[in-house]
C-alpha cells in the first residue's frame, strides 16, 4: 500500500512557505535481532519514505576500520568515509567509499566491529550528525538503537521493536544460514547477549527505549502485523488526505 501525498502538505498555508512540506519521521529502535530492519524497510517502502539503516552505518565504519593498522583513529575514519545507500531490487545497496560493501559488512567478525566503534563517542558524533542531517530534510524511516533518544528525539511516531532472547537467536540463525554461515543457535544467542550488554551499558547514547515510543514485542507476530501495526500508527499521528 502506497499512501498518497506524504509527506502531508498543509494546503491552507502559502505555496511558497518553508512549512508548506513537512518530513515525517519514524523512528525504530530495538536490540538485535527485533526485526528492525525488515519492518522499517518494509514501512519505508509502502509509504514512499526514505529507509536509513544505521546500524548499517556503523557496520560500514567497522569494515573500513578493520582494513586499517592498530591505533587508527576511527573518529576521523567515520568523519571522512562516503557511506551511500543506493536503491536496488528487493532493497538497497550500502557503498562504501564507491565500493559495495552490502555483504561484506554482515560478516559476524565486521558485527563484531560494528559493535566496537559504535561505542567510539567520536564515531557516535560523526554518524549522529549525518542521521540529523538527513531526518532534517526527507521523510525517513529510520532504524537503529539511539534514534528516538539522540539522533531523531522529536519525530512524531517512536516505536520499540523487542522480541525474546530466543526468538532473535532464532531469526538471526536463519538470517546467517541463507547467507551461507555456519553457526549453532547457542553461538547466536551468546552473541547476541553479549551485543544487548555492549549496547545497553555503553557511556555513549546506550540503547533504551524513549519515554514516549510505542513498544511493540514482535514474538509470534508475522512481519506483516508488525508493518501494519507501525503503519496504522503512522496514520494516527501524522498521516493526511
Amino acid at each position: 500500500m502506497i499512501w498518497p501525498n506524504w509527506p502531508w502538505r498543509d494546503t491552507t498555508m502559502p505555496a511558497d512557505s518553508p512549512a508548506k512540506s513537512i518530513p515525517f519521521r519514524i523512528a525504530i529502535d530495538g536490540p538485535a535481532g527485533s526485526g528492525k530492519s525488515t519492518v522499517a524497510r518494509a514501512v519505508a517502502e509502502a509509504l514512499g519514505m526514505t529507509y536509513v539503516d544505521t546500524g548499517a552505518m556503523y557496520r560500514a565504519v567497522g569494515l573500513r576500520v578493520s582494513r586499517l593498522p592498530e591505533g587508527a583513529n576511527w573518529g576521523g575514519e567515520a568523519e571522512a568515509c562516503d557511506i551511500a545507500f543506493r536503491p536496488a531490487h528487493g532493497g538497497q545497496r550500502v557503498i562504501l567509499d564507491g565500493e559495495d560493501i552490502t555483504e561484506a559488512i554482515r560478516a559476524p567478525e565486521i558485527s563484531d566491529w560494528s559493535s566496537r566503534v559504535s561505542e567510539d563517542p567520536a564515531v557516535r558524533a560523526a554518524m549522529t550528525r549525518r542521521q540529523k542531517e538527513t531526518g532534517s530534510r526527507e521523510s525517513v524511516v529510520m532504524e537503529g538503537r539511539d534514534i528516538g533518544t539522540v539522533v531523531l528525539p522529536d519525530a512524531p511516531l517512536k516505536v520499540f521493536l523487542t522480541a525474546s532472547e530466543d526468538e532473535r537467536a532464532r531469526r538471526r540463525l536463519r538470517d546467517l544460514e541463507l547467507r551461507g554461515r555456519k553457526a549453532t543457535l547457542e553461538e547466536v544467542r551468546r552473541e547476541i547477549r553479549e551485543r544487548d550488554q555492549r549496547d545497553s551499558t555503553r557511556d555513549a547514547a546506550p540503547l533504551r527505549k524513549a519515554d514516549d515510543a510505542v513498544e511493540v514485542n514482535t514474538d509470534g507476530m508475522t512481519i506483516d502485523e508488525v508493518v501494519g501495526r507501525i503503519l496504522a500508527l503512522a496514520r494516527e499521528r501524522g498521516a493526511r488526505g
